[in-house]
């Protein structure tokens, strides 16, 4: 779940009251692909419950499992280019759909929301990158980085609003899964 403390942690009550208002949840069965690699997207997702799979041509077979927390089509979604990556279900999962136009178009018409997503987005996937590194091996020499995080610690940017974040996904969660 911390990889949504990210994102939410950086957004107001309100942004994430927007987010619920105007994504859908969604069920999906297990084998369903969400993301298809090279194929367009038309949402970013936040995985509510259950497990997702990523896989790529580029990972050589070695799939990352996501689960309840995880946030996926960022990527495409900010830098306008086709997934890199597959995203199948695993299991029956419960995700909540943002539409790319309505997420792109609220950032167009509201700066205060898009300074706050995007900076919550940016620290998300700066958190990714890092863990994306130490799963292949790359960072492990403490010696060379006296300042690494250990992989289960938060920024202490994220820190400060850990609360709002945790509190905020529950609250998301309670309106969506009551459904």
């Amino acid at each position: 779940m911390r990889k949504v403390l990210y994102l939410l942690g950086g957004l107001s009550d309100g942004d994430v009251d927007w987010l619920i208002a105007h994504g859908s949840r969604e069920r999906v069965g297990a084998g369903t692909a969400l993301i298809r690699e090279r194929e367009p997207i038309s949402a970013v997702y936040i995985v509510l419950d259950g497990a997702l799979e990523v896989s790529a041509t580029g990972l050589g077979g070695t799939p990352i499992r996501l689960g309840s927390g995880d946030v996926v089509g960022e990527m495409s979604f900010v830098e306008s280019r086709l997934p890199s990556a597959s995203v199948t279900a695993v299991e029956a999962s419960t995700v909540l759909a943002i539409p790319r136009s309505q997420l792109g178009a609220k950032l167009e018409t509201d700066a205060e929301f898009a300074a706050r997503f995007y900076r919550a987005l940016s620290m998300f996937l700066a958190h990714r990158l890092r863990s994306t590194m130490r799963r292949f091996g790359y960072g492990q020499d403490r010696k060379l980085d006296e300042e690494a995080d250990d992989e289960d610690e938060l920024d202490s940017q994220v820190l400060d609003s850990i609360h709002m974040a945790g509190y905020r996904f529950d609250h998301v969660l309670r309106r969506l899964l009551a459904e």
